[in-house]
């Protein structure tokens, strides 16, 4: 069986709509992929911004919390649309929305959560069964709810495609994920016995998140992003201040574990900034101090949680056009090659909407999403609600 799927994501870094249109065959982990077409689809300024102060803790109203959704959903529809645009129509869209909260279960979750130890909880806007109408196609939406009522973290989602796509028989990879929050899938050689379940994934921490943040705040507003890193390349890291920050419980907490922006967003930049003050560092100085956490951060879970380290690490996402954190990351892992997915046949800009293209063909096929020894959930479930 072959079908044409559209896959949706606007992750963390809430830089736009990825799409991609994917055609898919095959069954379960045996599957193939061709990647028609992908594009990135910005938010209107206004938009975005208002995305990013509910990201941020900004209180709104039930009827403002509509609107917001609204907007979502139309934008994410149209992304289906323009994606298809002088090309075979697509049967399937897999839309993960945008995650506008985030909260982690905490120990002890499960059926008889208390307030003091409750499930986790997740809020990705941009609702399928309107998207579904406003494109005439079958969508599968909602794609955390299952894993997370399930006693999982609902993230990562993406490990076991990561598995279908990137696996090799004879190598361990890292495949990491580097959006506004950094993850990873680490992914044994399939000639390992029962090398699915040794495959594990979790967030490692901020990806973009704060460097985005920062530039902003250092620019003025002027800018949004630091491209290939070249503003932090012409720094120099204040190494002291990263292994203050690396103290942080988070980066010591044990996998299973997700977080996002609700850590590592505005008030935390504004805890590392006045941490900053006492060494009189410049702008290029702050970047390049917190693109080493990223980088750090990324590395030290890898020697922190991983049974050994892998033999090759591909990174993905846009954190990977980000030269110098490419190269503080390869710098830190030493021997270990640093490539992006690019390098093995996988979009590294589209994966993340690649990934949920399959979810929804696997949704469609009646195939469970989640990896347990990622996301915590005690089995296997189907993920995604279908809006036909």
């Amino acid at each position: 069986m072959q079908m044409r799927v559209i896959g949706l994501i606007s992750g963390t870094s809430v830089d736009g709509i990825d799409a991609a249109l994917v055609d898919i065959s095959g069954t379960n982990l045996d599957i193939e992929i061709e990647l028609v077409a992908g594009a990135t689809y910005p938010y209107p300024t206004h938009l975005r911004e208002r995305i990013l102060a509910v990201c941020a803790g900004e209180a709104l109203s039930m009827a403002e919390l509509a609107e917001l959704d609204d907007a979502i959903s139309c934008a994410f529809a149209q992304a289906a649309k323009n994606i298809q645009f002088g090309q075979e129509q697509a049967s399937l869209i897999g839309s993960h929305g945008q995650t506008v909260y985030h909260r982690p279960p905490r120990k002890g979750g499960g059926e008889l959560s208390t307030p003091n130890s409750p499930l986790g909880y997740s809020i990705q806007l941009g609702r399928g069964a309107l998207i579904a109408h406003l494109t005439g196609m079958t969508t599968v939406s909602n794609f955390r709810a299952a894993d997370i009522a399930a006693g999982g973290q609902g993230a990562p989602l993406v490990p076991r495609v990561d598995a279908a796509l990137l696996s090799d028989f004879a190598e361990s990879r890292c495949v990491q994920n580097i959006g506004g929050i950094g993850n990873v899938a680490y992914i044994p050689p399939r000639r390992d016995s029962n090398w699915l379940e040794k495959l594990r994934g979790w967030d490692t921490g901020p990806g973009n998140s704060l460097l985005d943040l920062a530039v902003e705040h250092l620019s003025s507003g002027t800018k949004t992003y630091d491209e290939n890193g070249a503003w932090a390349a012409s720094g120099n890291p204040c190494h002291p201040l990263v292994e203050q920050w690396l103290t942080q419980d988070y980066f010591h907490l044990p996998p299973p574990k997700s977080t996002g922006r609700e850590l590592f967003g505005v008030s935390y930049l504004q805890n590392c900034l006045q941490d900053a003050e006492a060494y009189q560092l410049s702008p290029a100085d702050i970047l390049a101090t917190l693109t080493e956490l990223t980088a750090a951060s990324i590395v030290h879970s890898y020697r922190s949680f991983l049974p050994q380290m892998p033999q090759r690490v591909l990174l993905c996402g846009g954190g990977s056009r980000n030269l110098y954190l490419k190269s503080r990351i390869q710098n830190l892992l030493g021997s270990v090659p640093v490539m992006t997915t690019d390098d093995v046949g996988l979009s590294a800009d589209f994966k993340e909407a690649i990934a949920f293209a399959v979810l929804a063909y696997w949704r469609y096929m009646g195939t469970p999403g989640n990896l347990p020894t990622a996301t915590g959930a005690p089995q296997e479930v189907l993920l995604g609600e279908v809006s036909p």
